[in-house]
């Protein structure tokens, strides 16, 4: 037998063999985790919250992911529904791009928003989701946001926002911008009803998103390994930033400096959410 057929190699048979052997395995049942390597499988990854057992590497969720994993059983409730952006610059394949997006998440937007309980307390909260134009901010976005806290402010409950974006969406140009300021202005309003407002910084959270309500909440929580901070990387080489540590931009970066109170396992942050609105929420008896 020649050397390179002692394992089949050549052999039709084992071709065969080894085929049906694949076929026998679904898509879909094992992914590799990008930062440490490790194997996983996708069943064990769910049900620890799509974060990996060996390194702890925080899988990037979906609005609706988010929602399910924070909130009591059955008690969400959408608001700010039936809102679709236009497209004012005529940008190329937009509307397009956007009902290609819509199809893929099964969102009517990059951002959810509604009521909820967490711990037995009634919240506003919303979720951003990456997948969605990059979790980019346009002009329903910033509606969004805007009637999440008008409806907080109306029956005075605190807001809990998942901030997840790439920015401002370009597409909307100027109105996308506007944003920002519409959206911190809201933020503002609940500051001077004092009422809590907790930012959670997930990955990634930068540009025209972080440098309006995303940080501005009375409690800033970060997820362990997110990257944060308004220009990206290769934008702060291009400045001329130099020395940058490793870990620039990263949420543990960010506690270090000051710009964020906790960075707080997925694990956790259900737990650590409601020890906080028990102890922000003491004045406004709002129990559900």
């Amino acid at each position: 037998m020649a050397r390179d057929d002692w394992f089949g190699l050549k052999s039709g048979k084992a071709r065969k063999l080894a085929r049906k052997s694949a076929d026998a395995v679904p898509d879909g049942l094992w992914i590799k985790c990008p930062k440490c390597g490790e194997i996983l499988f996708n069943k064990e990854l769910e049900k620890n919250l799509r974060v990996c057992n060996k390194c702890g590497y925080h899988y990037k969720l979906g609005a609706m992911q988010r929602i399910a994993m924070t909130v009591d059983e059955d008690t969400f409730e959408e608001i700010a529904t039936g809102l679709r952006p236009g497209n004012p610059l005529d940008f190329p394949d937009y509307e397009d791009k956007l009902e290609k997006d819509r199809k893929t998440t099964g969102l009517e937007e990059a951002i959810v928003v509604g009521t909820a309980a967490i711990g037995g307390r009634r919240v506003v909260i919303g979720a951003a989701d990456f997948t969605f134009r990059g979790g980019s901010m346009g002009s329903v976005y910033g509606e969004k946001i805007v009637q999440a806290v008008e409806k907080a402010l109306d029956e005075r409950l605190p807001v809990v926002l998942f901030c997840c974006s790439g920015g401002a969406r370009m597409q909307e140009g100027i109105l996308s911008l506007m944003q920002m300021a519409k959206t911190s202005a809201a933020i503002a309003r609940m500051s001077a009803e004092k009422l809590p407002y907790i930012s959670v910084l997930v990955d990634p959270c930068t540009a025209g998103v972080h440098a309006s309500f995303a940080s501005l909440g009375d409690v800033m929580i970060a997820e362990p390994g997110a990257l944060i901070g308004f220009a990206g990387a290769r934008v702060a080489q291009q400045a001329g930033v130099i020395n940058r540590p490793p870990n620039f931009q990263q949420a543990e970066f960010q506690l270090d400096n000051g710009m964020v109170d906790m960075v707080t396992p997925r694990k956790e942050l259900r737990q650590t959410l409601i020890k906080i609105l028990q102890f922000c929420c003491e004045d406004i008896g709002n129990a559900a």
